[in-house]
């Protein structure tokens, strides 16, 4: 489910999860958390969605008597009040499908305006101007019979109630939030064992490029010209786009274990990140970049998913989509897909939303980060997929496996089938010599002579015969969804293979 996010039609991807951090799922009555108030709801946001979100609206189903969260939703705040009305008649419909599709229609909403204020500007100033727009979410889900509970404002690090008119518990200049790790969700949290990876923004800065200097950039963008002007003519070509395939998954190979044999940086994220860039030169990042566009070659990237390699292969992930600079940037819809991928087969559905919400931002089209979105917003296990990139790469390495078994038998048979030829070709050439030395031969010797001439088989001309130049297709990823099957367009900036 996308919405427009500004005035210049661009896309951001609503994200809706459920189970994601009052209780656990198998003790749901024993572990209850009861909120009471704003001030513990706004506290309890950063818990419900695994990060603190910036410039986003949150909407959140609540079911039954009692309040039980629900279905949740976030997407960017659009810039345009003109855009306000419909948005927000589209989100309410989003989360009333999702939670029906769940199991029940909610009976309540929360809803959450999350924005930090502009230079020269206040957190109440970017209150009052979202009051519209809250108001129009108010209206749109009560349009569908389900009543909003309280609608909150967090900006500059306090809170506003769109709901509450008694200013003893909600003054005007605002409440300020707790401290980070002191509320009942916290402690809940902490309990528990979920964790907050920091705000949204950060979460994006891991997989955008960083601000960099002119001659970085054009290191980079050269590296990207001589990958692509290297590859892709090789894509173009069936056994070239194999080779190029293999080659560009052995090279992902070396990088994810030189990522492993790498000491754990200590810090910020800044500074890991910065110390895996320092691991991966521009020209590796460019080949990889450039391989992993072909549809079957990212896919089979994606295996790396599971066990100790899949933390480095995310880390990897990360570096390319940094790298993806310039007119170049639409390549980074594989590498952000693939860490998405991993974050949410390894269990970070907050990261692996994120990730897959930025490569919708590249290429809204790309089906494979559609696919994957949509299959974590609906609360897929990641499991089933898992065992089916199992099953596949088991079939290729069989096959690979048999096809290379079947070259060396078939390979004997025309070295044999000309080699009989020859000889007895030879004898037939000693036999008519002997007759010339004795005068001629007889007709009865050349009747024998003719029954002993030996014909080369049919296909026996000295040519290797071998399997034929099949070539398997490898997308079961993206299940039966119809894709593209060219893997460039040849020229800088242009990708497809989705």
């Amino acid at each position: 489910m996308n919405a427009n996010s500004d005035s210049h039609g661009a896309r951001d991807t609503a994200e809706a999860s459920d189970n994601a951090g009052a209780h656990t799922a198998e003790s749901a009555e024993e572990q209850q958390i009861t909120l009471r108030g704003p001030a513990q709801l706004a506290d309890s946001l950063p818990y419900l969605l695994g990060f603190h979100p910036t410039d986003s609206v949150v909407m959140v189903a609540l079911h039954g008597r009692s309040g039980r969260f629900g279905g949740r939703l976030r997407v960017g705040i659009p810039k345009s009040p003109q855009e306000w009305a419909p948005v927000a008649g589209h989100l309410a419909e989003c989360l009333m499908a999702n939670s029906e599709r769940r199991g029940s229609r909610p009976d309540g909403v929360l809803v959450f305006l999350c924005q930090d204020p502009a230079e020269g500007q206040t957190g109440r100033q970017v209150m009052e101007r979202l009051r519209t727009f809250a108001q129009r979410l108010r209206t749109a889900c009560g349009a569908l019979d389900v009543p909003v509970l309280e609608a909150l404002c967090l900006s500059d690090g306090r809170f506003w109630s769109y709901c509450c008119p008694d200013a003893r518990c909600c003054p005007p200049e605002g409440t300020g939030l707790a401290l980070p790790g002191t509320s009942v969700m916290a402690a809940a949290a902490a309990y528990a064992g979920i964790q907050v990876r920091g705000t949204l923004r950060e979460m994006e800065e891991r997989l955008a490029p960083p601000p960099q200097d002119p001659a970085t950039l054009r290191a980079r963008v050269r590296a990207l010209d001589g990958a692509g002007s290297a590859v892709v003519p090789r894509i173009l070509s069936d056994t070239g786009r194999t080779q190029v395939g293999e080659e560009t998954l052995d090279l992902v190979r070396v990088l994810v274990r030189r990522l492993g044999q790498a000491p754990p940086a200590r810090g910020s994220w800044a500074a890991a990140d910065s110390v895996d860039d320092d691991l991966i030169s521009d020209e590796e990042a460019a080949t990889v970049i450039v391989g992993i566009q072909d549809r079957d070659t990212r896919d089979h990237a994606a295996e790396w998913m599971e066990g100790p390699e899949a933390v480095h292969a995310l880390r990897l992930w990360r570096v390319l989509a940094r790298r993806c600079v310039g007119p170049y940037g639409t390549y980074a819809a594989p590498p952000l897909s693939l860490a998405g991928w991993v974050a949410w087969s390894t269990g970070d559905e907050p990261g692996a939303r994120v990730a897959l919400g930025l490569a919708l931002q590249v290429d809204e089209e790309y089906t494979f980060a559609q696919l994957l979105h949509q299959a974590c917003n609906e609360g897929l296990d990641p499991e089933e997929l898992r065992a089916c990139l199992r099953r596949e790469r088991a079939a290729r390495t069989v096959g690979a496996g048999a096809r290379s078994g079947r070259g060396r038998s078939v390979s004997k048979r025309p070295t044999a089938r000309p080699r009989a030829a020859v000889r007895a070709r030879a004898a037939a050439r000693g036999r008519k010599a002997a007759g010339r030395r004795t005068g001629g031969s007889s007709a009865q010797e050349r009747r024998r002579e003719k029954r002993t001439r030996v014909r080369p088989a049919a296909g026996a001309t000295g040519t290797r015969p071998g399997p034929a130049g099949a070539r398997g297709d490898a997308g079961g990823v993206q299940g039966g969804v119809r894709r593209r099957e060219t893997p460039h367009r040849g020229r800088r900036g242009a990708r497809s293979g989705r």
